[in-house]
C-alpha cells in the first residue's frame, strides 16, 4: 500500500522542514495584509508587516512531497516505519519549545 509508505516520510519530513524554513525565514510567499498583496518567496515589510507563514507551509508541503515521492522506491519492499510518523513531529514540537522559550517564558 503507497499510504503506508508515503504518509510517515511526509510528516516528518513536513515537520522537519517548517522548522528549518520558520527558523531561517524561507517562505514560498509572502502576504502583506494591510496592503492585501501576495509577494513570491521571502520579502521585506511593506506599510505593516509580511505574514509569511503561508509561505512557511507552502515551503514545507512542496518540501515533503518532494522527499516522500523520491522516497517511494526506497520502500518499495517494505513500509517505512511508522514511528517517524509521530516521533519526528513530537521531536519538532519540542525544538520549537526551545526556539520560542522566551515567549513562552518570560
Amino acid at each position: 500500500m503507497i499510504a503506508a509508505r508515503f504518509t510517515p516520510v511526509f510528516a516528518a519530513a513536513f515537520a522537519l522542514i517548517y522548522c528549518l524554513s520558520e527558523q531561517f525565514n524561507i517562505a514560498l510567499v509572502t502576504f502583506h495584509p494591510r496592503l492585501r498583496e501576495w509577494g513570491l518567496l521571502t520579502e521585506a515589510p511593506r506599510n505593516g508587516p509580511g505574514m509569511y507563514w503561508y509561505g512557511w507551509v507552502g515551503t514545507a508541503a512542496l518540501g515533503a512531497l518532494a522527499i516522500a515521492l523520491l522516497s517511494l522506491p526506497l520502500t518499495r519492499n517494505r513500509a517505512a516505519p511508522q514511528w517517524i510518523g509521530w516521533a519526528v513531529p513530537l521531536a519538532t514540537m519540542v525544538a520549537f519549545v526551545y526556539l520560542l522559550r522566551a515567549f513562552f517564558f518570560r
